[in-house]
Protein backbone atom coordinates (compact mmCIF):
# COMPACT_ATOMS: atom_id res chain seq x y z
CA UNK A 1 0.00 0.00 0.00
CA UNK A 2 1.22 3.50 -0.90
CA UNK A 3 0.08 6.55 1.02
CA UNK A 4 -0.30 9.98 -0.59
CA UNK A 5 -1.90 13.26 0.43
CA UNK A 6 -3.41 15.85 -1.88
CA UNK A 7 -4.44 18.92 0.11
CA UNK A 8 -6.61 17.42 2.91
CA UNK A 9 -7.40 14.22 0.99
CA UNK A 10 -5.61 11.04 2.06
CA UNK A 11 -5.08 8.68 -0.88
CA UNK A 12 -4.29 5.01 -0.29
CA UNK A 13 -3.04 3.01 -3.28
CA UNK A 14 -3.26 -0.79 -3.50
CA UNK A 15 -2.11 -3.31 -6.12
CA UNK A 16 -5.60 -4.50 -7.06
CA UNK A 17 -9.34 -4.15 -6.52
CA UNK A 18 -9.53 -6.96 -3.95
CA UNK A 19 -6.99 -5.46 -1.55
CA UNK A 20 -8.45 -1.97 -2.07
CA UNK A 21 -11.96 -3.19 -1.29
CA UNK A 22 -10.88 -5.15 1.77
CA UNK A 23 -9.12 -2.14 3.32
CA UNK A 24 -11.97 0.25 2.54
CA UNK A 25 -14.47 -2.21 4.04
CA UNK A 26 -12.46 -2.54 7.25
CA UNK A 27 -11.99 1.20 7.65
CA UNK A 28 -15.63 2.08 6.97
CA UNK A 29 -16.76 -0.61 9.41
CA UNK A 30 -14.49 0.94 12.04
CA UNK A 31 -16.01 4.36 11.36
CA UNK A 32 -19.53 2.94 11.62
CA UNK A 33 -18.74 1.33 14.96
CA UNK A 34 -17.23 4.60 16.20
CA UNK A 35 -20.33 6.57 15.17
CA UNK A 36 -22.61 4.09 16.94
CA UNK A 37 -20.49 4.28 20.08
CA UNK A 38 -20.53 8.08 20.03
CA UNK A 39 -24.10 8.81 18.96
CA UNK A 40 -26.13 5.60 19.21
CA UNK A 41 -26.51 5.17 15.46
CA UNK A 42 -24.63 5.65 12.19
CA UNK A 43 -26.14 7.41 9.18
CA UNK A 44 -24.47 6.28 5.96
CA UNK A 45 -24.84 7.25 2.29
CA UNK A 46 -23.83 4.60 -0.24
CA UNK A 47 -22.84 4.82 -3.89
CA UNK A 48 -24.32 2.05 -6.02
CA UNK A 49 -22.10 1.02 -8.94
CA UNK A 50 -19.92 -1.92 -10.03
CA UNK A 51 -16.86 -0.01 -8.78
CA UNK A 52 -18.17 -0.58 -5.25
CA UNK A 53 -18.54 -4.37 -5.47
CA UNK A 54 -15.40 -5.40 -3.59
CA UNK A 55 -15.82 -2.70 -0.97
CA UNK A 56 -19.40 -3.66 -0.18
CA UNK A 57 -18.57 -7.36 -0.06
CA UNK A 58 -15.83 -6.61 2.46
CA UNK A 59 -18.03 -4.29 4.50
CA UNK A 60 -20.79 -6.91 4.71
CA UNK A 61 -18.32 -9.37 6.26
CA UNK A 62 -17.24 -6.97 9.01
CA UNK A 63 -18.71 -6.99 12.54
CA UNK A 64 -21.24 -4.13 12.46
CA UNK A 65 -24.46 -3.75 14.44
CA UNK A 66 -26.60 -2.95 11.43
CA UNK A 67 -29.69 -2.56 13.63
CA UNK A 68 -28.18 0.81 14.57
CA UNK A 69 -27.44 1.96 11.02
CA UNK A 70 -29.59 4.25 8.87
CA UNK A 71 -28.92 3.72 5.16
CA UNK A 72 -29.29 6.16 2.27
CA UNK A 73 -28.21 5.96 -1.34
CA UNK A 74 -27.12 8.91 -3.40
CA UNK A 75 -28.87 8.73 -6.76
CA UNK A 76 -31.47 6.97 -8.88
CA UNK A 77 -32.74 7.17 -12.44
CA UNK A 78 -35.97 9.11 -12.88
CA UNK A 79 -38.97 6.81 -13.33
CA UNK A 80 -36.91 3.59 -13.32
CA UNK A 81 -38.74 0.92 -11.34
CA UNK A 82 -36.89 -0.40 -8.33
CA UNK A 83 -37.28 -3.92 -9.74
CA UNK A 84 -35.25 -2.99 -12.83
CA UNK A 85 -31.87 -4.75 -12.64
CA UNK A 86 -30.04 -1.47 -13.37
CA UNK A 87 -31.76 0.48 -10.60
CA UNK A 88 -29.52 1.50 -7.76
CA UNK A 89 -32.04 0.18 -5.28
CA UNK A 90 -31.68 -3.26 -6.86
CA UNK A 91 -27.90 -2.91 -6.70
CA UNK A 92 -27.87 -2.00 -3.00
CA UNK A 93 -30.21 -4.84 -2.12
CA UNK A 94 -28.06 -7.39 -3.95
CA UNK A 95 -24.61 -6.18 -2.95
CA UNK A 96 -25.20 -5.14 0.65
CA UNK A 97 -28.65 -5.51 2.15
CA UNK A 98 -29.05 -9.19 1.22
CA UNK A 99 -25.78 -9.98 3.00
CA UNK A 100 -26.34 -8.24 6.34
CA UNK A 101 -28.76 -8.08 9.23
CA UNK A 102 -31.55 -5.61 8.46
CA UNK A 103 -30.48 -2.02 9.14
CA UNK A 104 -32.50 0.21 11.44
CA UNK A 105 -33.85 2.06 8.41
CA UNK A 106 -33.22 1.92 4.66
CA UNK A 107 -34.20 5.15 2.91
CA UNK A 108 -34.56 4.60 -0.82
CA UNK A 109 -35.12 7.33 -3.40
CA UNK A 110 -38.51 6.57 -4.93
CA UNK A 111 -37.74 7.50 -8.50
CA UNK A 112 -41.25 6.67 -9.69
CA UNK A 113 -42.76 9.38 -7.46
CA UNK A 114 -43.43 12.94 -8.60
CA UNK A 115 -40.09 14.74 -8.50
CA UNK A 116 -41.14 17.69 -6.34
CA UNK A 117 -42.66 15.42 -3.70
CA UNK A 118 -39.71 13.02 -3.66
CA UNK A 119 -37.13 15.78 -3.42
CA UNK A 120 -38.94 17.24 -0.40
CA UNK A 121 -39.34 13.85 1.27
CA UNK A 122 -35.71 12.77 0.86
CA UNK A 123 -34.39 16.21 1.81
CA UNK A 124 -36.30 15.99 5.08
CA UNK A 125 -34.93 12.50 5.81
CA UNK A 126 -31.36 13.64 5.21
CA UNK A 127 -31.85 16.64 7.48
CA UNK A 128 -33.11 14.69 10.49
CA UNK A 129 -29.56 14.23 11.81
CA UNK A 130 -26.06 14.78 10.40
CA UNK A 131 -24.63 12.18 8.06
CA UNK A 132 -21.74 10.20 9.52
CA UNK A 133 -20.16 8.71 6.39
CA UNK A 134 -20.57 9.28 2.66
CA UNK A 135 -19.30 6.22 0.77
CA UNK A 136 -18.77 7.59 -2.72
CA UNK A 137 -17.15 6.71 -6.02
CA UNK A 138 -15.98 8.84 -8.92
CA UNK A 139 -17.39 8.67 -12.43
CA UNK A 140 -15.31 8.51 -15.58
CA UNK A 141 -16.15 12.19 -16.09
CA UNK A 142 -15.21 13.04 -12.49
CA UNK A 143 -18.76 13.18 -11.20
CA UNK A 144 -19.86 12.59 -7.61
CA UNK A 145 -23.23 10.86 -7.53
CA UNK A 146 -24.88 12.28 -10.67
CA UNK A 147 -23.36 15.73 -10.30
CA UNK A 148 -21.81 15.75 -13.77
CA UNK A 149 -19.56 18.69 -14.74
CA UNK A 150 -22.33 20.62 -16.53
CA UNK A 151 -24.60 20.64 -13.44
CA UNK A 152 -22.20 20.32 -10.48
CA UNK A 153 -22.41 23.15 -7.97
CA UNK A 154 -20.09 23.26 -4.97
CA UNK A 155 -22.48 25.70 -3.28
CA UNK A 156 -25.73 24.09 -4.31
CA UNK A 157 -28.53 25.49 -2.13
CA UNK A 158 -30.48 22.20 -2.19
CA UNK A 159 -29.68 18.67 -0.98
CA UNK A 160 -31.52 16.69 -3.67
CA UNK A 161 -32.37 17.56 -7.24
CA UNK A 162 -33.17 16.11 -10.67
CA UNK A 163 -30.43 16.52 -13.26
CA UNK A 164 -29.86 15.71 -16.93
CA UNK A 165 -27.10 13.14 -17.44
CA UNK A 166 -24.30 14.10 -19.79
CA UNK A 167 -23.18 11.78 -22.59
CA UNK A 168 -19.98 10.64 -20.85
CA UNK A 169 -21.96 9.68 -17.79
CA UNK A 170 -24.50 7.73 -19.83
CA UNK A 171 -21.70 6.04 -21.79
CA UNK A 172 -20.21 4.83 -18.53
CA UNK A 173 -23.43 3.01 -17.67
CA UNK A 174 -23.01 1.01 -20.88
CA UNK A 175 -19.29 0.40 -20.15
CA UNK A 176 -20.33 -0.90 -16.72
CA UNK A 177 -22.81 -3.26 -18.44
CA UNK A 178 -25.72 -1.79 -16.54
CA UNK A 179 -27.50 -1.16 -19.86
CA UNK A 180 -27.09 -2.76 -23.27
CA UNK A 181 -26.93 0.45 -25.30
CA UNK A 182 -26.84 4.21 -24.85
CA UNK A 183 -30.45 4.43 -25.97
CA UNK A 184 -31.45 2.32 -22.97
CA UNK A 185 -29.83 4.63 -20.42
CA UNK A 186 -32.24 7.13 -18.81
CA UNK A 187 -31.53 10.77 -19.56
CA UNK A 188 -32.35 12.17 -16.08
CA UNK A 189 -31.76 11.17 -12.49
CA UNK A 190 -32.33 12.18 -8.91
CA UNK A 191 -29.07 12.97 -7.16
CA UNK A 192 -27.85 14.15 -3.81
CA UNK A 193 -25.95 17.37 -4.38
CA UNK A 194 -22.29 17.91 -3.65
CA UNK A 195 -22.92 19.88 -0.41
CA UNK A 196 -25.15 17.03 0.80
CA UNK A 197 -22.39 14.49 0.22
CA UNK A 198 -19.68 16.74 1.62
CA UNK A 199 -21.67 17.42 4.81
CA UNK A 200 -20.76 13.98 6.14
CA UNK A 201 -18.37 13.76 9.05
CA UNK A 202 -16.23 11.36 7.01
CA UNK A 203 -15.96 10.46 3.33
CA UNK A 204 -14.75 7.16 1.91
CA UNK A 205 -14.10 7.22 -1.84
CA UNK A 206 -13.49 3.91 -3.65
CA UNK A 207 -12.12 4.25 -7.19
CA UNK A 208 -10.70 1.13 -8.89
CA UNK A 209 -9.82 0.34 -12.47
CA UNK A 210 -8.10 1.75 -15.55
CA UNK A 211 -11.18 3.57 -16.88
CA UNK A 212 -11.01 5.85 -13.81
CA UNK A 213 -7.36 6.85 -14.33
CA UNK A 214 -8.14 10.17 -16.06
CA UNK A 215 -10.73 11.10 -13.45
CA UNK A 216 -8.33 10.22 -10.62
CA UNK A 217 -5.59 12.33 -12.20
CA UNK A 218 -7.91 15.30 -12.68
CA UNK A 219 -9.32 14.94 -9.15
CA UNK A 220 -5.92 14.92 -7.50
CA UNK A 221 -3.71 17.03 -9.77
CA UNK A 222 -6.09 19.49 -11.41
CA UNK A 223 -7.77 22.58 -9.97
CA UNK A 224 -10.58 22.26 -7.45
CA UNK A 225 -13.29 23.08 -9.95
CA UNK A 226 -16.64 21.79 -11.17
CA UNK A 227 -14.98 20.71 -14.44
CA UNK A 228 -13.99 17.73 -12.27
CA UNK A 229 -16.57 17.66 -9.47
CA UNK A 230 -14.66 15.05 -7.44
CA UNK A 231 -11.82 17.54 -6.95
CA UNK A 232 -13.87 19.02 -4.09
CA UNK A 233 -12.91 15.97 -2.03
CA UNK A 234 -9.49 17.56 -1.52
CA UNK A 235 -11.13 20.18 0.73
CA UNK A 236 -12.78 17.75 3.18
CA UNK A 237 -10.90 17.39 6.49
CA UNK A 238 -11.71 13.68 6.92
CA UNK A 239 -11.80 12.14 3.47
CA UNK A 240 -9.95 9.07 2.22
CA UNK A 241 -9.67 7.85 -1.36
CA UNK A 242 -8.86 4.22 -2.12
CA UNK A 243 -7.35 3.55 -5.55
CA UNK A 244 -5.62 0.61 -7.19
CA UNK A 245 -2.53 0.73 -9.39
CA UNK A 246 -4.66 0.83 -12.52
CA UNK A 247 -6.58 3.91 -11.37
CA UNK A 248 -3.31 5.55 -10.32
CA UNK A 249 -1.60 4.99 -13.68
CA UNK A 250 -1.56 8.68 -14.72
CA UNK A 251 -0.41 10.16 -11.42
CA UNK A 252 3.27 9.82 -12.23
CA UNK A 253 5.11 10.52 -15.51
Amino acid sequence: MKNHRFDFLEVLQYPDRASLGAEAGQRVALAIRAAIAARGEARIIFACAPSQDEFLDALASEPVDWSKVVVFHMDEYVSLLDTHPASFRSYLREHLLAQIRAPRTVNFLHAEAPAEHEIARYTALLAERPIDISCVGIGENGHLAFNDPPVANFRDPVSVKVVPLDDKCRDQQVHDRCFISLEDVPTHAFTLTIPALMSAREISCVVPGPRKAVAVRDTLLGPVHTSCPASILRTHPRATMYIDDAAAALLTP
